[in-house]
């Protein structure tokens, strides 16, 4: 009977050890090291943040619109993080500045951003904020800007485009439209709400206030009531306003300006006015014989 050959050895059943090369140590330790920062850093970035986003809020609880100098605007604006959109108006509100059009852009912004703040779709996603001219002189240098009013969203990431810059030229500066415009870049909607305008109520209580104290003065002699040719001057006057190019603005609410497409001449509303006026004046040469026939027809 030949030799049997030796019995072969077999590893015991259990876990395979894997065992790190010589040198890996330290490169463990460094990538540790790294994560640990890097979730500092991360950290670090979501309370500078919050801070921002409170400090914020709170300037929004107190106006509507807060003003910004150049620090303000690199540290809430231009720096990073931020999560949320801002809406500036550079403007040149000083009395030396003579911008009678920003004064009348102003009150309309200001409509817009208090119709925001006290709606009920507030949040920290949306602010309005401000820079005059003559505080914030670096930042109109540093976006390379030499005109007021203008209009321009920041959105939370990323370069203002093109289209975060609002036309004023063309569709105007309305609360209404800069809604629009709003809705359009940032899908926050604003339901404008105007104060109430007494103006034309107190114009009318007045007008009859003085026709009816001229009545009472004049009880004892009212021939005046029957003079033909005042009550002529009277609607002529009716007439004229109701054709004039500034009814017509009113009731068709034409933009500020308008850019023609073709040469990039740029149209004022005063242009619609005066087209509107000569057409007037034209009808009443065609379609009325004369001012005596209107005369003598009462």
């Amino acid at each position: 009977m030949g030799a049997r050959g030796a019995p072969s050895r077999r590893r015991p059943a259990g876990r395979r050890l894997w065992h790190l090369p010589t040198g890996s140590f330290p490169f463990l330790l460094l990538l540790l090291l790294l994560c640990i920062q890097l979730g500092g850093g991360q950290k670090k970035k979501e309370n500078l943040l919050a801070e921002k986003v409170e400090q914020l809020m709170e300037w929004s609880s107190r106006r509507s619109i807060f003003r910004m100098n150049g620090d303000k605007f690199r540290k809430f604006i231009k720096a990073p993080p931020r999560n949320y959109s801002m809406i500036v108006m550079f403007t040149a509100l000083q009395p030396q500045r003579q911008c009678s059009v920003c004064r009348q852009a102003n009150e309309e912004y200001q409509i817009l951003a208090n119709s925001w703040r006290y709606s009920s779709a507030f949040c920290n996603k949306l602010f309005f904020s401000m820079v005059d001219y003559d505080e914030g002189t670096d930042v109109f240098q540093q976006l390379n800007m030499n005109s007021a009013p203008t209009f321009m969203h920041f959105p939370p990431k990323g370069r203002p485009k093109r289209a975060d810059t609002f036309d004023l030229q063309r569709i105007g500066f309305a609360a209404e439209q800069l809604a629009k415009w709003i809705a359009d870049r940032t899908d926050v909607h604003i339901r404008v709400f105007r104060p109430p305008n007494y103006s034309g109520t107190i114009a009318l209580a007045l007008l009859v206030s003085l026709v009816g104290g001229l009545l009472y003065l004049r009880r004892n002699n009212l021939e005046f009531i029957y003079n033909k040719t005042g009550w002529a001057m009277v609607s002529l006057c009716i007439v004229f306003a109701m054709t004039s190019g500034q009814m017509w603005n009113h009731i068709r609410g034409p933009p500020y300006a308008h850019k023609n497409p073709h040469n990039g001449q740029v149209s004022f509303a005063w242009w619609d006015w005066a087209w509107w006026s000569s057409s007037s004046a034209s009808f009443f040469q065609y379609f009325v014989p004369s001012t005596t026939a209107i005369l003598t027809a009462f």
